[in-house]
């Protein structure tokens, strides 16, 4: 990761880059997400992808995640809110790569308006993708005009991180899985005259986010499925 370039950037992002920039993730550590679990496991081979969480300060001085609704034309998960990402490609030199390309494919994001600052345990799905959440800031918000490629992308907004730690505006469904009770969350929100429900994979990355930036826990029962065990480190392909 690239130096922080101090120049006239606001202190709290400031400050949240040198703190997220001694996080170390945890390799022996693998989570399973809730994204598949009510269909049958797959035993295809794991794939890896990556995604940006965007994190800028709002007018107010809070931190915000730049998020997306998915084209309702997509073959999966179509009409659904996700974070900027996607698949690795064979010319990716890493996972932060993978992030970026996919943020400046799917809204426009220039690489070169993001300070990276942490890569946190990839989070394995049941359609055997592991999926790499890539921590980034963008120092200059008005620097970035969002342009959604329409192919993918149904449209941009950005909410609260804070907001996936507090028991406000959330909603949770207990799920059953191989004897093992879960939560399924959802946060709803308001942005102008769009209604957003955030949820599974999406939900549970940002959850992890929020409390890694926060460094604390959330005001409600997580209650992640726990299969840590599925799936080793060492069988998560590397880049």
């Amino acid at each position: 990761m690239d130096s922080i370039n101090i120049g006239e950037k606001s202190p709290k992002l400031i400050s949240l880059a040198q703190q997220l920039h001694l996080y170390k993730p945890d390799e022996s550590r693998t989570t399973v997400t809730v994204q598949e679990l009510d269909s049958a496991e797959s035993a295809k081979p794991i794939t890896r992808a990556a995604v940006l969480i965007c994190i800028f300060e709002g007018n107010d001085g809070e931190l915000r995640v730049i998020l997306t609704k998915r084209s309702s034309t997509l073959s999966s998960h179509s009409g659904e809110v996700a974070l900027p990402g996607g698949k690795r490609e064979e010319g990716d030199a890493d996972d932060v790569e993978t992030a970026l390309r996919e943020a400046k494919e799917e809204i426009g994001l220039d690489p070169s308006l993001v300070d990276v600052v942490a890569v946190l345990e990839p989070f394995v799905t049941l359609r055997s993708i592991a999926v790499v959440p890539v921590i980034g800031i963008l120092f200059d918000r008005k620097a970035f005009t969002p342009s959604p490629n329409s192919n993918e992308v149904e449209s941009i907004f950005d909410v609260p991180l804070e907001m996936f730690l507090k028991d406000e505006n959330r909603r949770a469904v207990e799920k059953e899985r191989m004897g093992h009770k879960y939560l399924l969350h959802f946060f709803d929100y308001q942005s102008e005259n769009e209604s957003y429900v955030i949820w599974a994979l999406t939900a549970g990355i940002m959850i992890t986010v929020a409390s890694v930036v926060y460094q604390r826990q959330p005001a409600f029962l997580e209650q992640k499925p726990p299969f840590w065990s599925r799936t080793s480190q060492s069988d998560i392909p590397k880049l």
